[in-house]
């Protein structure tokens, strides 16, 4: 297997409001950051994830590569996903083995639209979707079936804005207050805030990732799993997807410093913590997770990304990175990035 590591990370500042800009002027900064960081003005393939229901227009993704800059011609490809999923087609493609570097990008602006309308396009045209059962309420169908401690909650929630204030790129939001239910269980503050936001991550393989980066965060594991798309054939008190892709990726070979989790509800920390096997001094979201900002279809590349970072300004030695689609942590891609090849 080819040694490939994340060299270059960057983000945005992340809005809960529209500012005006257009995707292509969301990405623009954050691209040219970590040219900056790299040196590099091209890469061997480039790969985005984004939502076409976001913009509300077919192919959005093509307007995007304005800011990449597609002459002379570059090798393109795009997921109708998350970034994350977009940084394992390049993962992939670094494997053939006749090219050394790779962008990845995500971005989406939720603000623009209803996010809970969108994501109930998802479900199966047939049976699901005509039910009207929204994002947030399919959440409710889990949280329920976990039955997780209130108290437990309102901790995890505080402690994800208290670090999202403390990260310049999240959200400022203030400790979680209220009773009143979003849909029962979850209150207001257990859902990810409505966040505009764009990410972009390098890839380099072998020598040329120890040429672009001092301490590279090597992905030493990387795999991804997902599960029947009907609720009712799951236990939505786990996510067997997420164990899979964790012991395919190898978290359990060593200690863990850090994780950064896809946690778009407060109660999917403890499914996931479970699934991942992670101890208690495992540290969670420092960024603050989305729960403190949720650009949606970057929100998984940036707990990449933000895994990585960790190791590339040496604050960690071994990370995990999580990323979920799909209702309910349907499908899931776990990373584990460390120092060392």
């Amino acid at each position: 297997m080819r040694e490939v590591a994340v060299v270059a990370f960057a983000q945005t500042v992340h809005t809960g409001h529209d500012t005006g800009l257009a995707e292509p002027e969301l990405l623009l900064p954050v691209i040219d950051e970590v040219k900056r960081a790299t040196g590099l003005k091209r890469f061997g393939f480039t790969c985005s994830g984004s939502c076409d229901y976001l913009a509300g227009a077919p192919f959005s993704f093509v307007s995007a590569l304005d800011a990449v800059g597609a002459w002379p011609p570059i090798s393109e490809s795009h997921v109708e996903m998350d970034g994350a999923f977009a940084l394992y087609e390049a993962w992939v493609r670094l494997q053939h083995g006749d090219i050394d570097t790779a962008l990845v990008y995500g971005f989406g602006k939720s603000s623009m639209s209803d996010i809970r309308e969108i994501m109930t396009l998802q479900l199966d045209p047939y049976y699901l979707a005509p039910l009207g059962l929204d994002q947030v309420s399919y959440a409710a169908l889990q949280a329920s079936a976990v039955n997780a401690d209130r108290a437990a909650l309102d901790e995890i929630v505080r402690r994800s804005r208290a670090d999202g204030r403390a990260n310049p790129y999240a959200l400022d939001l203030p400790d979680p207050a209220g009773d009143e239910f979003e849909v029962e269980p979850l209150r207001p503050y257990d859902v990810a805030p409505v966040t505009d936001g764009a990410a972009a991550v390098v890839l380099a393989a072998g020598d040329r990732a120890r040429e672009l980066a001092g301490r590279p965060a090597w992905i030493t594991g990387i795999a991804h799993r997902a599960e029947p798309h009907y609720l009712g054939m799951r236990d939505l008190s786990r996510s067997v997807s997420t164990a899979e892709a964790g012991r395919a990726a190898g978290v359990g070979k060593g200690p863990v410093d850090v994780a950064e989790l896809h946690t778009q509800f407060s109660h999917e920390e403890p499914i996931l913590r479970e699934a991942l096997g992670l101890s208690g001094d495992v540290v969670v979201n420092p960024s603050g997770g989305p729960l403190a900002a949720n650009p949606v279809m970057a929100t998984g590349l940036i707990r990449i990304g933000e895994a990585a970072r960790r190791i590339l300004d040496a604050a960690a030695d071994r990370t995990v990175a999580h990323a979920t689609s799909g209702p309910c942590l349907q499908q899931n891609l776990v990373a584990v990035l460390e120092t060392s090849a």
